[in-house]
């Protein structure tokens, strides 16, 4: 028992077993079970069951109709008796059905319940994924049967309708004065219609004791999945205890009996056979895993070629170089994560060969700053990964293989205190975050591998196999991931960042958030993924995993609305989904597609948006219907929403109909420069409540809708950007207005953005008080820079106006006194000149 407690450990367990299996496949499975299994199951009643008379009464047949209708009867038995004779198609199904039972009930046989509880976790789990397979494999047959033969039951139930219509017509009460000849055909059609559903009933005898094999393989799959849970909550709760005797009580020839190698060679020969159904099953998955690896082997070597030159004179960055310089490697590395993540049902013998053949491309691939930072840690990880799966070697000898495993704990705990040691004396490695997380990560790691080294010898091995196995794997995923994320990330800056791609606006001007999203999202899901492997290892997702689905799973009632934890997370997940949807195909809309087509101004801005609304509405009513929303339950949120709008929203509402409005006239869009309510700026963007309007003194002002509609907008640039600049401008008494005007007009035609056509107007507007009054006149299409080009304007007139001696006067005032004191009389008098003097200055 002991012995068969660890065979096959070293060579089925994985580093991807059971987080896969937990979310991915639950979720398949789940989807699976809806879309195939239920309405597999539905359609086997229907099948089963014999066709129910309509409700309705059959239509009368009359005299007139008979011989059209018996020949459209005859016709249509006929074409019955013709398929029914054809090759039954479920025939060809039946190959598929016996070798689903046969992997069903070798499983069955070979792994009985109480010696599931002997076998290592890796290989009960991968007797759980091979269950798994087979539901699936049985719910595809269940489908493909459903549609081979659904002709069946469609033929029994029109053949049923048809017949007792015409029994209707041969028992009524005037049946017998029928003429003979229509009496024949009656009974003729009658014998026709019997004769075909006894030609039906053959093939449908044949559909029924198929679903009846099929029903009881799908019991019997039922049944291996529940032994194999149950087995692995009996090994998750066997870890505390002692479940072998100490390693100094055990003999020197402690070798595995014939039942541990054929149990072993059972267990090898299932396996095989699964990673060979599992292949010829051709998934999508597969499918796309194949397609992926077949376009990214050329892809990197053209990319690796366009970069020989780069990389030889040392342009390109060293973790670039170290990619695209070793486009196998890469290859290799990117197609084992492919199987990791396209395949996470696949056999563990597959995913144990990927985790293995990744091993010399991940060293490879490590960038050389983070090679220089973790030191020696890399190939040690490796290397102790590599010898923890050649465990099974010495699965033959009981003892060998506890000595074995304490030594490979031995040897990971040494490895661990000597890189520790050589950090330590590293201190400007020590002291960056990389460094210090190792640190942290490897003072945990060895206190784990001091227990396990305990348990082993004390006789608990099944934690001694767990701690060390989980530590190993744990941190040789770490780096599968790690190295996986670096070349993924690099590969996409070097994409983008190339020319072709560069050329659409949306790369040109997105490229730099976009891509420090993507290594945000791609870091945080590495390691969100390596935390949930790490708790797969140590055996505590599956518990962690039942208590949080537990917990989302409660559920708040308050009268007909009920709603869970679980919804509420639902909800929010997809909102979330529905914004970043929205938001992408309007930067799309806006940025690619619409700005290369030839539409009226504004209809690519108002499509944008609009399909952004309609995605966020679309996406919110899915919100809904996931979070567990009935129909009747919307209705009461729909009907409180409408009396809080009748109550208090109605400027909400006014205006999200003129942001409609809006779209759909156009009488602005983002970029044009208006007036509104004493507000002077350029339109930023337009929303379904407010607009934004950015002034010219740089302050972001928010309109509703509403005003937009209901009060005076001036649009500068609404069908172009012309605007007609005037100046007004007085010269002196004397001077002849028409030098002035062509001396003006001269001037605006030489100042730069200045249009000739229309052509510049200098027009005389009057007498004024002190100065004959001019006005200046003239367009310019560069709106931005009017107020630029009025200024270099008004400085070429005055310069213009002083270099031909024509004066630009100052306001002039005549002061007539009525009275005057004596004293002030006086003084003036004494400065009144005399006959022949000049006047005063």
């Amino acid at each position: 028992m002991r012995v068969r407690a660890r065979i096959l450990h070293g060579l089925f367990g994985s580093l991807f077993s059971l987080f896969p299996r937990l979310f991915i496949g639950p979720f398949l499975g789940l989807l699976f079970g809806l879309l195939l299994g239920l309405p597999a199951q539905a359609s086997t009643q229907a099948a089963l069951a014999p066709p129910a008379p309509a409700q309705a009464p059959p239509p009368v047949i009359q005299i007139a109709d008979i011989p059209l209708r018996a020949d459209t009867d005859m016709r249509y038995a006929e074409g019955v008796l013709q398929r029914a004779a054809a090759p039954d198609p479920g025939t060809a199904l039946t190959p598929a059905l016996d070798a689903i039972a046969q992997s069903v009930d070798e499983k069955l046989y070979e792994f009985q319940p109480a010696q599931l509880r002997t076998l290592p976790i890796m290989r009960v789990e991968s007797l759980e994924r091979h269950w798994l397979f087979d539901a699936r494999r049985l719910a595809r047959w269940h489908a493909d049967l459903r549609q081979a033969t659904s002709w069946y039951a469609n033929d029994a139930a029109d053949l049923f309708r048809r017949r007792v219509a015409w029994q209707a017509l041969k028992d009524a009460p005037d049946a017998a004065s029928l003429p003979p000849a229509l009496a024949d055909r009656v009974d003729a059609v009658l014998a026709q219609l019997n004769a075909a559903g006894q030609a039906l009933s053959a093939p449908l005898s044949r559909q029924v004791e198929l679903e009846q094999r099929a029903n009881a393989v799908e019991e019997r799959i039922k049944t291996g999945q529940r032994s194999v849970a149950d087995a692995i909550d009996y090994i998750d709760a066997r870890l505390m205890r002692v479940d072998s005797p100490p390693l100094w009580a055990l003999g020197g020839t402690q070798k595995a009996g014939e039942n541990t190698m054929a149990l072993l060679r059972t267990g090898l020969e299932i396996e095989v056979r699964f990673a060979r159904d599992y292949g010829a099953a051709d998934s999508g998955n597969q499918r796309a895993l194949r397609v992926l690896q077949v376009l990214l082997l050329p892809l990197l070597l053209w990319l690796a070629r366009k970069s020989r030159d780069a990389i030889r004179v040392g342009v390109m960055s060293e973790t670039a170089a170290g990619v695209l310089g070793r486009p196998l490697s890469t290859w290799l590395l990117l197609s084992m994560l492919g199987v990791l993540a396209l395949e996470p049902d696949a056999p563990l013998m597959v995913q144990q060969v990927a985790l293995v053949l990744a091993a010399v491309p991940v060293l490879r691939l490590l960038p050389p700053s983070a090679r220089r930072q973790m030191d020696y840690w890399p190939p040690v990880i490796t290397a102790l990964f590599l010898a923890e799966r050649l465990g099974f070697l010495f699965l033959a000898n009981t003892l060998f293989y506890r000595i074995s495993t304490v030594a490979l704990t031995a040897c990971a705990l040494a490895a661990i205190l000597w890189l520790m040691r050589r950090v330590h004396r590293l201190t400007p490695t020590a002291s960056t975050p990389l460094g210090r997380a190792l640190r942290a990560i490897a003072w945990g790691a060895a206190a784990l591998l001091c227990v396990s080294l305990a348990a082993n010898l004390f006789g608990n091995v099944s934690l001694a196999e767990m701690l060390t196995s989980a530590v190993i794997g744990s941190g040789y995923f770490g780096l599968v991931l790690y190295a996986g994320v670096t070349v993924i990330i690099t590969l996409l800056q070097l994409l983008l960042a190339r020319q072709g791609i560069s050329r659409f606006r949306l790369a040109r001007d997105h490229a730099p958030p976009l891509v420090q999203l993507l290594i945000r999202l791609l870091t945080a899901g590495a390691a969100v993924g390596w935390a949930l492997y790490a708790m797969d290892r140590f055996r505590i997702l599956r518990a962690t995993y039942a208590f949080v689905a537990e917990v989302l799973s409660y559920t708040l009632a308050v009268g007909e609305i009920s709603i869970s934890l679980g919804n509420v997370l639902v909800f929010l997940i997809s909102v979330v989904i529905a914004f970043w949807a929205a938001r992408t195909i309007r930067l799309v809309l806006h940025d690619e597609v619409l700005t290369r087509m030839a539409l009226p101004r504004g209809v690519g801005n108002s499509i944008a948006s609009l399909t952004y609304y309609l995605v966020l509405l679309l996406g919110l009513g899915i919100a809904l219907s996931a979070a567990g929303f009935q129909t009747s339950q919307l209705t009461i949120v729909f009907g409180a929403l409408g009396v809080g709008i009748g109550f208090g929203l109605q400027g909400v509402v006014n205006n999200f109909v003129s942001g409609l409005i809006l779209m759909f006239e156009r009488p602005i869009q983002p970029g044009d420069v208006v007036d509104i309510s004493g507000t002077s700026g350029q339109v930023r963007d337009i929303g379904m409540r407010a607009t934004r309007i950015k002034t010219f003194e740089g302050a972001d002002v928010i309109v509703p809708n509403g005003t937009l509609l209901s009060e005076k907008l001036t649009n500068w640039t609404m069908l172009d950007r012309s605007r007609r600049i005037e100046v007004s401008i007085g010269v002196a008494y004397g001077s002849d207005p028409r030098e002035v005007i062509t001396l003006l007009a001269n001037v605006a035609r030489q100042t730069p953005g200045i249009e000739a056509d229309p052509a510049p107007v200098v027009l005389f507007m009057g007498f004024g008080a002190s100065a004959l009054d001019f006005s200046l006149r003239a367009w310019t299409t560069d709106f931005d820079r009017w107020i630029d080009i009025r200024s270099d304007m008004l400085t070429g007139m005055y310069s213009a106006l002083k270099q031909a001696g024509i004066d630009i006067p100052l306001p002039q005032r005549d002061l007539h006194l009525r009275s005057i004191s004596g004293d002030a009389s006086a003084i003036l008098a004494a400065r009144q000149p005399q006959p022949g003097e000049p006047a005063p200055g």
